[in-house]
């Protein structure tokens, strides 16, 4: 699908897929099955919000049901972690991600992609990791 928007947007790399238990409020579904991508996108072309408007597309487009149980099965979920260094927080997006550096089932697949990543606060991935009770066994990720 990246090539419907041609120069605009360029695959950056793709981290291994890792299996989750169900989190939150419905546990009895399958596991989720989390990865990263990252891209390189023209930040010249794109906004943070019409970027975050064109992967809902696709998400429509591949049937994802919006307004379905938020916590249950669902077909696919993208989420926009980082957008360069934009840091926003409106109705619509917020950036970076407000709860990517409390999920481990998100930043052992964001490590793979960007191993050297420093957040805001001057921690790097595994010093966050470090602060989760969570456990990583070959792809599978339970986290407390």
């Amino acid at each position: 699908m990246l090539e419907d928007y041609g120069n605009d947007i360029a695959f950056g790399a793709l981290s291994h897929i890792y299996h989750t238990e169900p989190q939150g409020a419905v546990k009895d579904q399958p596991w989720f099955s989390n990865a990263v991508v990252r891209l390189e996108v023209a930040s010249d072309v794109w906004a943070p919000e019409g970027f975050l408007s064109t992967i809902q597309a696709i998400e429509q487009k591949l049937g994802r049901l919006r307004g379905a149980d938020p916590g249950g099965p669902r077909i696919i979920d993208l989420d926009l972690l980082t957008f360069g260094d934009t840091e926003m927080d409106t109705e619509y997006l917020t950036l970076p991600h407000p709860r990517m550096l409390e999920r481990a089932f998100v930043l052992v697949p964001l490590r793979d992609v960007a191993p050297k990543l420093v957040f805001k606060d001057g921690r790097s991935i595994d010093e966050v990791l470090a602060g989760l009770s969570y456990t990583l066994e070959g792809r599978n990720i339970t986290q407390k």
